[in-house]
């Protein structure tokens, strides 16, 4: 409650109209900070102390340092809207949340201790013992990878990481999303394996293009009338650029898209449907801006993510 976040350097608009869609049950296209899916290993949520707490920068570098609460928001900040997804969400599920994060890009702070030759590797170590490792590239190609302090105009509530978390776009979080940040370790690839890479799960972890029918519901019970069937689709990194609606036997149909809020953000999908009496099968896929299709294969979540259309039943009366 005592922390007062700076301005970014280039803060960002308000979402334009057009990056909502009006449909009634559909996911907001950025989620609050209480409806935020939260999965972690932690006991309890670690409680930071700002006065003791720095975060490390170590490992394969030449010029290691600490930076405390204070000089991470003395840094230049910026403003992203990121779509995060746990590895571990079923298809159709809802652990994957879209915000607006305020964050210091990954880059500047790994500039700033001269990354050494052979360090692929960058492990980001929670004070609870948690660890992420992402290539050091997804620093340095382009997409957003961030030290986050703030969430959707708010510090990063306890729940989110607070004082600080990493925020890599287009990456699950089990390999990129440490909360409770206070070390990042430069290594090589082969030299450290994170928290979940032991346990089975792969340890590369890039998000699958996805896409979810929030309603109507799974088994719900319908009046025969027009209404939308509607959602979201999420690449991150890669972008959506169509999502198709397939009722029962029919063709796949197109159907509108919210204009996006960015390349790593999700966007929010509807289409009319005129629901007549029975019981109807509903689909959805999506594309991403490779023009890639995701694929109509099941598979479980372990290793790398869940794959399939998100398919429900419902009964019109």
């Amino acid at each position: 409650e005592e922390v007062v976040l700076p301005s970014a350097r280039s803060p960002l608009p308000a979402p334009a109209p057009g990056s909502s869609l009006d449909a009634a049950g559909i996911s907001p296209i950025v989620t609050p900070n209480d409806q935020f899916y939260k999965i972690d290993t932690a006991l309890s949520v670690p409680r930071v102390d700002l006065d003791t707490w720095t975060l490390k920068i170590a490992g394969m570098v030449d010029r290691p340092y600490e930076l405390t609460y204070d000089d991470l928001l003395d840094l230049p900040l910026v403003e992203r809207y990121v779509t995060l997804s746990c590895v571990s969400n079923r298809v159709g599920g809802g652990l994957v949340g879209n915000a607006k994060w305020l964050g210091v890009p990954l880059s500047e702070v790994l500039d700033r201790a001269r990354i050494q030759v052979g360090a692929d590797q960058i492990v980001g170590r929670s004070v609870d013992g948690f660890t992420v490792g992402v290539p050091t590239e997804t620093a340095f190609d382009g997409r957003e990878a961030l030290v986050a302090v703030g969430m959707n105009g708010e510090p990063l509530p306890f729940d989110h990481g607070f004082p600080a978390r990493l925020v890599v776009a287009g990456l699950y979080g089990y390999v990129s999303a440490t909360k409770w940040l206070d070390e990042i370790e430069l290594t090589t690839w082969d030299g450290f394996d994170a928290y979940w890479v032991p346990k089975g799960w792969a340890k590369e972890g890039p998000i699958k293009t996805q896409s979810r029918i929030d309603t109507p519901q799974p088994n719900s019970r319908l009046v025969a009338e027009a209404r939308h069937i509607a959602g979201v689709a999420w690449a991150p990194g890669r972008g959506i650029s169509r999502v198709e609606v397939k009722v029962d036997d029919s063709g796949w149909q197109d159907a509108e898209l919210s204009e996006p809020l960015s390349n790593d953000s999700w966007r929010q999908w509807s289409v009319n449907w005129d629901a007549q009496p029975g019981t109807h099968r509903l689909q959805v896929r999506a594309t991403d801006g490779n023009g890639e299709t995701q694929t109509s294969e099941s598979r479980p979540p372990r290793p790398d993510g869940a794959t399939s259309y998100h398919t429900i039943s419902v009964v019109v009366e």
